[in-house]
């Protein structure tokens, strides 16, 4: 695979690699959210996938992609929760040690669910210290293959099949609505959206208080902000991708920003009226429309929700 390249052909081939461990999600709707939303919602239930989370996707992708004879030095990966407790599943399904480098505010639930598959955590400060330089070092200490968690064509082709499984159950879509971090999802997403129903509109949502994304959008070129403040701690990435901010710029027709409050307000609507429980950075792209963000007339809208991990003691303040 080219280093600076995904195509559907890609995802295609994610797809059957990841099969044994990715679950197919199932697509819900909600006459209750339609009336709210003013949009005919069709729901990726990617909460419901292995590990809580989307990043189960490119994560199992790229591991299962390492050669063989390079698993038994293990596998080194940085991340609030989802990516990390993904690396972590798909490095036992293999028999590969792996170590994750997590900030000390992650939330207990993917703390624990991520040593619970047998992973050794290395802790840091989100505010001082550098991820990436952790990581790296690790690495190199200890022969162990980086996992990035979005920026790298195997974990973007991964996260991709989450769009082409949607599509593919629902092709009349008139939009795509997916959450941005670091953009790997949205990345992989679009290319299949695209692929699979070319005249398909996309949209980004990001939180207010991480809107990296956005302001790279509009400036043209990749900006970095300080660490962001958002309760969606699964899209406080400083900075979209070098490989994933091209694909977004490319495919995605505009990014939305949503309130923390807006946030709250979609989790316990999404958990009172559907029973569908969405950890914060899952129900962004939801309150893209629920709190009416995005543009009129799109008729027929897919929805990523894209993970369900949050702690009971957050979701009991909402």
């Amino acid at each position: 695979m080219p280093d600076t390249e995904v195509t559907f052909e890609h995802i295609r081939s994610a797809a059957e690699r990841i099969r044994t461990i990715a679950k197919r999600t199932p697509v819900m709707t909600s006459r209750s959210f339609d009336a709210a939303a003013g949009v005919t919602a069709f729901f990726k239930c990617e909460n419901l996938q292995t590990g809580g989370a989307f990043k189960i996707r490119g994560a199992s992708n790229f591991i299962f992609s390492i050669p063989k004879d390079q698993l038994p030095r293990g596998v080194v990966a940085h991340s609030s929760g989802n990516h990390a407790q993904a690396v972590a599943i798909a490095a036992r399904a293999v028999g590969a040690p792996a170590t994750l480098v997590m900030p000390e505010d992650a939330p207990r639930s993917k703390l624990e669910a991520t040593r619970a598959q047998g992973a050794r955590i290395v802790s840091y400060n989100r505010l001082t210290d550098d991820r990436g330089a952790i990581s790296a070092r690790i690495s190199a200490e200890t022969g162990a293959t980086l996992v990035p968690p979005y920026d790298h064509p195997w974990t973007i082709a991964g996260q991709g099949t989450a769009a082409k499984e949607l599509l593919e159950e629902v092709p009349d879509l008139g939009a795509l609505v997916v959450c941005i971090g670091g953009g790997g999802l949205i990345s992989g997403s679009s290319i299949a959206a695209r692929h699979l129903r070319r005249e398909i509109r996309i949209f980004g949502v990001e939180p207010a208080g991480a809107n990296d994304a956005y302001l790279s959008f509009a400036a043209g070129k990749r900006v970095e902000i300080p660490p962001p403040e958002t309760i969606a701690d699964g899209l406080r990435s400083p900075a979209p991708g070098e490989l994933t901010f091209p694909i977004i710029q490319r495919h995605v027709e505009k990014i939305l920003l949503v309130t923390d409050d807006e946030i709250r307000a979609t989790v316990k609507f999404l958990l009172m009226r559907l029973k569908i429980l969405a950890e914060p950075s899952g129900a962004v792209a939801a309150a893209a429309a629920l709190c009416g963000k995005l543009p009129s007339g799109l008729g027929r809208v897919g929805i990523v929700i894209s993970g369900g991990n949050v702690d009971y003691e957050q979701l009991a303040t909402f």
